[in-house]
């Protein structure tokens, strides 16, 4: 088959990697891939220096050039993101039934409604136009039930294929660098998160969090890896506002997000909204306990005894939490086991792309 793929977000976060871990294993499946993305960006970097074709656009103008030229020739365009399957809905009538959206967030399609998942008589507005364009899709893909809550309430089939895991093998000289960049020799316990500084993942709840767990403790460190965002701001004011200059350390974007794990006692994740998890599942494979907000897809994560969950905002149970698994080793093995083993068993790459490809096979070669 020939597939385009098509993700233009300038940032590097689960949804990029996603594109990148689904286009080498088609490519090594046999199949002809093509990534669309942002001239300048990681993602066409990194699929680049993968051996993946890469197709380069300066916006949306310049990617609806290119998907009317040379659309038609691929069996499959899949769209891994809500702006490039909204160029796709457009063009659907002339590229026909070849277009597939993964839908990789959980929030309420609107979210001006009191309550955005109840049965409403009307549609509003926004609900109508989003209802439209899923519809131009010829499959629909969430990557957790969370995901596909908002479609399947607007009466949209939808498939599940979750996100995969990809094991990194360590990188000791880097580890050993970041060690002692930032001293964690002097502590006791590293506790930390990967999460981007923007709204949906709620960095306020997290130092109001550890500031709470420092008043009982101060034998750990808290890292917060993630590029910076809107709440880059506050957060940094909440830091010194808390006083916690030296326990809650500002750590940036991480290339090589794999190693940080390593360092870790404890992970932490405090979203608002989250359709699945990527970074809880990092840290089930690289064997880190985990505490995390129920929402979303989280809980589909956690469940079965595979990583202590507290409500979204709850700062107090959030310290409460991953003081818990600080002075409970057994429980910190436990549920590190219990995660590990559950996580090689269904997110492994393999088993996400071959879901996908049976998909496109639907597609191209109806019953």
């Amino acid at each position: 088959m020939r597939i385009l793929m098509l993700n233009t977000e300038r940032g590097w976060r689960g949804g990029e990697r996603q594109t990148l871990l689904s286009l080498q294993q088609f490519q090594a499946a046999g199949h002809e891939v093509t990534l669309l993305a942002r001239h300048g960006h990681e993602l066409a970097r990194r699929a680049n220096a993968s051996g993946i074709a890469v197709k380069t656009v300066a916006g949306p103008f310049a990617a609806m050039v290119y998907l009317l030229s040379h659309g038609r020739r691929f069996d499959i365009i899949h769209a891994q993101t809500a702006a490039s399957m909204s160029w796709l809905a457009v063009l659907a009538p002339i590229l026909g039934p070849r277009i597939v959206f993964t839908r990789r967030t959980a929030f309420p399609v609107d979210k001006a409604g009191n309550d955005p998942q109840a049965l409403r008589p009307t549609l509003s507005a926004k609900e109508k136009r989003t209802l439209w364009k899923w519809r131009q899709a010829t499959a629909l893909v969430a990557i957790s039930q969370a995901a596909a809550a908002e479609p399947r309430r607007l009466g949209l089939a939808v498939d599940i294929i979750g996100s995969a895991i990809d094991y990194q093998a360590p990188n000791p000289e880097h580890i050993e660098q970041l060690r002692q960049r930032y001293q964690l020799q002097r502590y006791t316990y590293v506790v930390g998160t990967a999460a981007a500084q923007t709204p949906e993942k709620d960095p306020a709840t997290l130092v109001r969090a550890i500031h709470a767990l420092y008043l009982r403790r101060q034998d750990f460190i808290f890292l917060h890896f993630g590029a910076s965002g809107s709440e880059t701001p506050a957060l940094q004011g909440l830091i010194q506002q808390y006083g916690l200059q030296s326990c809650y350390i500002l750590c940036g974007f991480q290339e090589q997000v794999q190693d940080i794990y390593r360092l870790l006692d404890v992970f932490v994740l405090s979203s608002r909204h989250e359709a699945l998890g990527s970074s809880v599942l990092d840290a089930f494979v690289y064997k880190v306990p985990v505490v995390a907000t129920t929402t979303g897809g989280l809980p589909e994560l956690l469940g079965k005894n595979r990583g202590l969950a507290c409500a979204v905002g709850d700062h107090m149970s959030m310290a409460t939490a991953i003081e818990r698994l600080l002075n409970e080793p057994s429980l910190r093995e436990q549920l590190q086991h219990n995660a590990y083993e559950w996580v090689l068993r269904t997110h492994g790459v393999q088993s996400m792309a071959q879901q996908y490809l049976r998909l496109y096979e639907r597609i191209v070669q109806p019953a």
